[in-house]
């Protein structure tokens, strides 16, 4: 368990070690610097280069650019570097079909005649609606159409109800 002098403990010391860093100057790496008169080293064959080859050579500043990139492609030609790691999704050629196995093929047959009978069955059900609906027409009777003026005589409600006469039977007045 810490306390509140354990505490202040820590802060002085971090505090104390803070202070000392900012007075001394900041370490400098620097470069030893380069002879000019200095020869470039002595560099092994590029095509005698391995993988357990000593390649630090090449990163001296005399040593020309295409050499150090010639040695550098050595190095990185060994096959252990180009391991696949199986995670890189996008390394397959796509611009180059393959044929659709017979079995997949049979599949997508299979879902044509699935999807025609599909389409079978809703052209069916409307053509049955819509008979259904001619029969309905057919069957209400038609709306009885009144003759201008005739709800203002008496008893003109009486003869649009009344059935029409039949050939021979006076009809009731």
């Amino acid at each position: 368990m810490t306390t509140k002098e354990d505490k202040e403990e820590f802060l002085s010391r971090w505090s104390r070690l803070k202070r000392e860093a900012e007075d001394q100057p900041p370490e400098q790496v620097a470069d030893k610097p380069v002879d000019p008169k200095a020869p470039a080293p002595e560099l092994p064959a590029l095509d005698k280069l391995t993988f357990e080859s000593d390649y630090r050579a090449f990163f001296h500043p005399k040593v020309d650019e295409d050499v150090r990139r010639a040695a550098l492609k050595k190095l990185f030609s060994d096959p252990r570097f180009n391991v696949m790691d199986g995670l890189d999704t996008y390394i397959d050629d796509y611009s180059k079909s393959d044929p659709i196995p017979p079995a997949m093929l049979a599949g997508l047959r299979q879902a044509q005649k699935i999807l025609e009978w599909a389409k079978e069955d809703k052209e069916q059900v409307a053509k049955e609606q819509a008979l259904k609906e001619a029969r309905a027409q057919a069957l209400e009777p038609p709306p009885v159409q009144s003759t201008p003026g005739a709800e203002l005589r008496p008893g003109a409600q009486d003869e649009a109800a009344a059935p029409p006469e039949v050939a021979g039977t006076p009809a009731k007045s």
